[in-house]
């Protein structure tokens, strides 16, 4: 930017903007709710595991 385009108002130059930064909370989940997730995790691998076995040993068969 030039000098010339930089716009500077004295009227309000000591009127500043309060800008506040807050943390974010963490995360809490119940223990019914973790233990839910991480069952459906293990079961969801399991029948990708079981679905990919089937798959290769159908094209093993051709």
């Amino acid at each position: 930017m030039q000098a010339e385009d930089v716009y500077f108002d004295e009227e309000t130059a000591d009127e500043a903007d309060i800008v506040e930064w807050y943390e974010s909370r963490p995360v809490t989940v119940s223990t019914a709710v973790a233990t839910g997730s991480i069952v459906a995790a293990f079961a969801l691998g399991v029948l990708t595991a079981v679905g990919a076995l089937a798959l290769l040993g159908y094209m093993d068969d051709n």
